[in-house]
């Protein structure tokens, strides 16, 4: 019997690596080291020590949302954001970068303008948008890769 294919998600709660059948990616599956549910549906700030960890090691799409607390657009974008992940939660990780408190990776990623998204996948950058979108256009942009 071929072995069943299987995904690599990171736990937002402990940052444990947890290796999920694709078959259990729609279930309710929880956290093998901390028992907390995988797919939260929420948004997960994101730092220098643990940005590497959460976007390399899931199978799954990370949208990194790069902002700082001053930007107008960026507190628009905000609730926009916050539901995408939570319709899309087994689809894709949604993280948030405040740009002026993790200056090294707004710099590593030459972030220019804010908000600015960035799609990784299998911790590679797929694509960039500048500016906020609304819920239709983000959550396309999200589907043109998964």
């Amino acid at each position: 019997m071929a072995e069943e294919q299987s995904k690599f998600v990171v736990c937002c709660h402990c940052s444990g690596i947890n290796k999920l059948p694709i078959t259990k990616i729609n279930q309710a599956a929880k956290c093998g080291k901390c028992k907390s549910p995988l797919f939260a549906g929420r948004v997960f700030n994101l730092n220098e020590g643990n940005f590497s960890r959460f976007v390399e090691k899931n199978s799954l799409l990370v949208v990194v949302d790069f902002w700082a607390s001053w930007c107008g657009p960026c507190k628009m974008m905000a609730p926009v954001f916050e539901k995408v992940a939570e319709s899309m939660s087994h689809r894709a990780f949604f993280f948030k970068v405040n740009t002026e408190e993790q200056q090294n990776l707004s710099t590593q990623y030459a972030i220019r303008s804010i908000p600015t998204l960035i799609l990784f996948k299998q911790g590679q950058e797929v694509d960039r948008q500048a500016g906020a979108m609304d819920e239709g256009r983000l959550t396309q942009w999200i589907n043109h890769y998964s």
